[in-house]
């Protein structure tokens, strides 16, 4: 019996149409905010302040179940502000864990690169194991989880700059963009329309339907093609012709991450089979932040994304 998913459920169009109709503009931060719900990825969002960061975020925590906190990074932060601490009790002479803010199913991360090393080292296992280790004991962190991160790109006194381990844990980097003129409009419509009356509740997704949801993406269709595709894409930067651009290629966290998106962005399209499309729409937010350039790279003025994008015109889908 053919289990693959044939459209969309009614759980996540509903999810889709509550993202996009409070984020004006923002069509392609609410595609991957939903891939890495779908995936159970991590998210990297990029942009200048006042771009909707954090909105569209909180957005997301109110429209599925499950708990949710707001961690605000500062250069002065402890890595126990973030997982938690061991409490003594004097009453019983024991020591208790005491759970900090990573500890919920959704996890705003504001401005991460304000975060020191420790913190920014903290999260990078709760990232990667789900999990928090405190003293002798290990603690488990609920499901799913979901960390969803922002950075400033304008101001880089008292940051940190994300280490590439860190940067290779999340699934996808998005970079925004400032609005042009009628999207501006529209969003001065808009908040001045919430300024006068609430917007009506939403009913959440349950973490139920979250998970059915969740499975339809792994069953989505990746042809063998498809995924000699994504080889090839990531393949090309660690070729010797690549080497005088890229100190550091992409790693196969990469071909993981970009076949995972593929297919859960295959099916927010409602198909059950991925395409060559998604590949290629996805690999810069997927590829570029796993990517080391080198000095001459940097001198000419090159990005990642640049790469990435001459590689999509250089390698054949098929």
């Amino acid at each position: 019996m053919d289990t693959r998913p044939q459209k969309v459920s009614d759980d996540v169009r509903s999810l889709i149409a509550y993202l996009q109709k409070g984020l004006i503009g923002h069509q392609v931060l609410t595609e991957r905010l939903l891939i890495a719900l779908l995936t159970g990825g991590h998210l990297l969002v990029e942009g200048a302040p006042g771009l909707a960061k954090t909105r569209s975020v909180k957005r997301l925590s109110d429209a599925v179940e499950g708990t949710f906190a707001r961690i605000q990074c500062t250069p002065d932060l402890m890595p126990s502000d973030l997982t938690g601490t061991q409490v003594f009790r004097p009453q019983d002479g024991q020591f208790e864990f005491v759970e900090g803010p990573v500890f919920h199913n959704l996890i705003l991360v504001d401005e991460i690169n304000r975060a020191p090393p420790k913190v920014q080292s903290a999260l990078l296992e709760a990232m990667a194991e789900r999990q928090v280790t405190s003293g002798p004991a290990t603690h488990t962190l609920p499901a799913p989880f979901l960390v969803v991160a922002t950075q400033n790109p304008i101001e880089h006194d008292g940051t940190f700059p994300l280490p590439e381990a860190q940067l290779d844990r999340f699934l996808l980097h998005v970079v925004l963009q400032l609005p042009d003129m009628e999207t501006e409009r529209h969003i001065l419509d808009l908040v001045e329309l919430e300024t006068q009356q609430a917007p009506p509740e939403p009913q959440p997704m349950t973490l139920e339907a979250l998970a059915k949801a969740q499975q339809r993406v792994r069953e989505v269709h990746l042809a063998p093609e498809l995924r000699d595709y994504i080889v090839r894409l990531v393949m090309a930067t660690r070729a010797e012709d690549a080497a005088e651009h890229i100190d550091h290629a992409v790693s196969p966290r990469g071909s993981l991450s970009l076949a995972s998106a593929a297919k859960a962005r295959a099916y927010l399209q409602g198909r059950d089979y991925a395409v060559p499309e998604d590949v290629a729409v996805l690999a810069p937010d997927a590829l570029a932040h796993r990517m080391v350039l080198s000095w001459r790279a940097v001198a000419d003025g090159k990005t990642a994304r640049q790469l990435v994008a001459d590689i999509l015109q250089r390698i054949d889908p098929l």
